[in-house]
């Protein structure tokens, strides 16, 4: 049982996985044996040697059977289709295979200390996804060849730390021999070392934006006594985070103040969290209130990038590298819509408000963004499609997003839904 402001709610048990460093856990060395079979022994070794019990785990596609703990065929076995579906003899729909049956694989392991791959392009792209089902926290180490370029696809809202090889992963040498025994090194160190993270307190998810800071910030204050608040940057890569840690079932609440990242899926900008925002809180039946922070914009890089169709829009050069462009009536009604129909599908008690005054601090009268009608067809939309009941209510507030009363109107929600 927990408070807050004086009143008393319960938060549901969490069950997760056995703590980092438990001593029944292994740490996971994974790869393409039947390729990179003398570096994974290596850095296996290495590993061995400071002492952590080591699982070996081959995702090799070729006619080769490496002497592993798990061989490729254990592995393979675990894709819907069963092992035929991965060793098919042409190595694109292999691998794509095999890396689907990793992921089914290592999401039903619970004796996971810590992972490290090793890999070029085909083999970050067959390990990564399977380390992202992992929870966070649990390290997660992946020496690449493309690891030094964009790695957003390989990572996305996981915290796996991408290691460059430098050298191709393709034999030990003066290179390679320092670079892969630093990284196991480094795994087995953070595995031997684990960080308490004060989980006396139940977490709280809180997405924010430069626009919405003042908000945030105080409601995060003011939950700290009895909460540990998780603040997410609304940038696309954060809701998505924040999304991941409610389906690890890590997070007991959420204050989702900053939706702004629907706005660049509306619109095409380039921070959206994807079409699926805001199914996992809708699946996990946890307790909700929302708002419509910096609804008001669609974010852009550099102003020579945004497109050609937006360039006579109501644009704002927020830095050198992003440009804000205000969201029009039509959009707001898309947005509104999106909103509403995620709301509905929301099995948890839901509370929704909607800053009258502004949604942004650009959005409030005399800046660039303020736009009384587009914010009235956004809140319209809401309280006309959303299914308003007991258990799901949407409320108008008349101030603004980052007035100290709204933040007393937010944790008065929350109160709410945590009582609900």
């Amino acid at each position: 049982m927990c408070g807050i402001g004086g009143r008393v709610h319960r938060h549901e048990t969490i069950i997760v996985r056995p703590a980092v460093g438990d001593a029944m856990g292994s740490v996971y060395i994974a790869g393409t044996f039947d390729t990179k079979g003398t570096e994974l022994r290596y850095v296996a070794e290495l590993v061995r040697a400071n002492g952590n019990p080591v699982v070996t785990v081959d995702l090799g596609t070729g006619d080769t059977q490496a002497d592993t703990t798990v061989t490729a065929a254990e592995v393979a076995a675990h894709h819907p289709e069963g092992t035929a579906a991965v060793f098919t003899g042409e190595r694109g729909s292999a691998v794509t295979a095999m890396a689907r049956a990793f992921e089914r694989f290592l999401a039903g392991r619970t004796d996971v200390d810590g992972i490290l791959g090793l890999g070029g392009s085909g083999g970050t792209a067959l390990i990564a996804p399977a380390m992202r089902t992992l929870p966070v926290g649990i390290p997660k180490f992946m020496v690449s060849t493309v690891a030094s370029g964009d790695v957003s696809t390989y990572v996305d809202a996981g915290d796996i730390a991408m290691f460059p090889s430098v050298t191709d992963v393709a034999g030990l040498n003066r290179i390679s021999r320092r670079v892969l025994a630093n990284a196991a090194h480094a795994l087995a160190g953070a595995v031997a070392h684990p960080v308490p993270v004060g989980e006396d307190k139940p977490a709280v998810a809180l997405s924010m934006f430069g626009v919405t800071t003042p908000c945030v910030t105080s409601v995060a204050e003011q939950l700290a006594a009895d909460y540990d608040p998780l603040v997410f940057h609304a940038t696309g890569t954060g809701g998505r985070a924040m999304d991941k840690l409610v389906d690890d079932g890590l997070v007991t609440a959420a204050l989702d103040i900053t939706t702004t990242e629907v706005c660049d899926l509306v619109a095409g900008g380039v921070m959206s969290a994807g079409p699926q925002r805001l199914d996992a809180i809708a699946r996990s039946g946890i307790p909700y209130v929302g708002s419509c922070g910096a609804l008001d914009m669609v974010n852009f890089g550099s102003r020579e990038t945004v497109p050609e169709r937006y360039r006579e829009r109501n644009l704002y050069v927020h830095n050198p590298q992003v440009t804000l462009m205000r969201t029009t009536p039509d959009e707001c009604r898309r947005i509104g819509e999106f909103l509403a129909a995620k709301l509905n599908a929301c099995r948890g008690p839901v509370r929704f408000l909607l800053p009258e005054g502004g949604v942004s601090l650009l959005d409030v009268p005399g800046q660039p963004f303020h736009d009384p009608e587009a914010d009235a067809a956004l809140f319209e939309t809401l309280e006309r499609e959303v299914h308003q009941n007991a258990h799901r209510v949407i409320s108008r507030s008349r101030y603004d997003i980052n007035d100290p009363e709204f933040a007393a109107e937010v944790l008065a929600a929350f109160r709410e839904v945590m009582q609900a």
